[in-house]
């Protein structure tokens, strides 16, 4: 198994959880985003990925579960940040959404922004019942793509 340096790995990685239909929009507009440089500022790690592999690829001292009940970010250092800390540093590190990780360093932002972050939670299976009921239902699109030819 090869091991990357430090200055290898990107500078954040996102721990989201892509079985809530919530999180994989919004991961969806994040991922569209193109890095300003050649080498992609952000990678994304789906928690919920029972292919990853999983506990040897958590971060030292969480669970799977601790992950999938709260955003997470992780620094090339390692430093673990979740809750509006972690979208703070998710869009400083986009381009387009600095301005919004400027807006959540003013005196007090952060505060109010993990404040709604928690209150959302508390939402968070009520949503994504009704994200569910927005979701395309499996299968073919058009009731032609099974017709045989």
């Amino acid at each position: 198994m090869m091991t990357k340096t430090v200055n290898e790995l990107p500078p954040l990685t996102v721990l989201y959880d892509g079985a809530c239909p919530l999180c994989r929009r919004e991961i969806g507009v994040y991922r569209c985003v193109r890095p300003l440089r050649s080498d992609p500022p952000v990678c994304f790690v789906d928690v919920s990925d029972a292919e990853l592999g999983l506990p040897s690829a958590l971060p030292p001292g969480t669970t799977r579960q601790q992950l999938l009940a709260r955003f997470h970010v992780r620094g090339r250092d390692g430093e673990l940040l979740s809750g509006a800390q972690a979208f703070l540093a998710l869009w400083a590190a986009l381009p387009g959404w600095r301005w919004l990780a400027m807006a959540g360093r003013v005196p007090g932002a952060a505060w109010v922004m993990e404040r709604t972050y928690r209150l959302f939670l508390r939402w968070r299976p009520t949503l994504q019942r009704w994200a569910l009921r927005l979701d395309p239902p499996p299968g073919p699109t058009n009731a032609h793509d099974n017709a045989p030819r």
